[in-house]
């Protein structure tokens, strides 16, 4: 498990890059600023081109560093964050429960994720604002089914009252150190019996996550 946060002095084992996407306004920076400050501001303003935060957990005993991009939602900045898909191990797919019309564009962020960044990357679907239950405009298990279908996770989240935030950033970076760890296993295996491999026993930057990661009702809803 992951503690609620590292110690800030300590050396880093890995570093992972995640993105934030989704349409603007589905509340992106505020879940950003909630898991990386634990902040929450009614006057947040629109993220002009990309914008990122850092926070360092311990997972399974090893120095994580989180590198978050958040991503301006608007139309007009989409080629200029293209370009920071790259290099991405964990993508949060965000819309907001209220707004049907963000659950709606889903598929097309998603195909441009996908177009874009490694093709094992993990990624999750998040509901936001499940706060404003009373005016839920994309129900629970519309949103699962979908998240079923892609293979993805799948949370429900406030950053308002901070529900379900850390639990989604560490479901997302647990899955990808998992994923490491098990292609250092193989390193170490290759290693032991003579066989060549490129990660050579160092602490790196994983560019990608190195298999395919389990898909559809697998990965789907566990934190429900």
């Amino acid at each position: 498990m992951a503690s609620a946060y590292g110690d800030a002095s300590q050396k880093i084992d890995y570093v992972f890059k995640m993105v934030l996407i989704g349409d603007s306004a589905v509340g992106k920076s505020q879940i950003l600023a909630r898991f990386a400050r634990n902040e929450f501001s009614l006057e947040s303003k629109a993220t002009i081109g990309v914008e990122f935060q850092t926070r360092t957990l311990v997972i399974q005993h090893k120095s994580v560093k989180a590198q978050i991009w958040d991503t301006a939602g608007q139309e007009r900045y989409r080629a200029v964050t293209s370009a920071y898909y790259r290099g991405a191990v964990g993508a949060m797919l965000v819309y907001d429960i209220t707004k049907r019309q963000t659950f709606d564009h889903i598929p097309r962020w998603l195909e441009e994720l996908r177009s874009h960044a490694d093709k094992n990357i993990v990624i999750i679907l998040i509901g936001n604002k499940s706060d404003l239950e009373h005016q839920r405009a994309v129900p629970t298990e519309d949103a699962k089914e979908f998240a079923q279908n892609e293979g993805l996770f799948f949370l429900e989240t406030s950053a308002l009252e901070a529900t379900n935030v850390e639990s989604a950033f560490l479901t997302v970076l647990t899955e990808i150190f998992n994923i490491v760890n098990k292609k250092s296993l193989v390193a170490d295996e290759n290693r032991s019996n003579g066989n060549p491999t490129s990660l050579a026993g160092k602490k790196i930057i994983i560019p990608g996550p190195a298999q395919e990661i389990p898909t559809k009702s697998s990965t789907c809803c566990r934190l429900l």
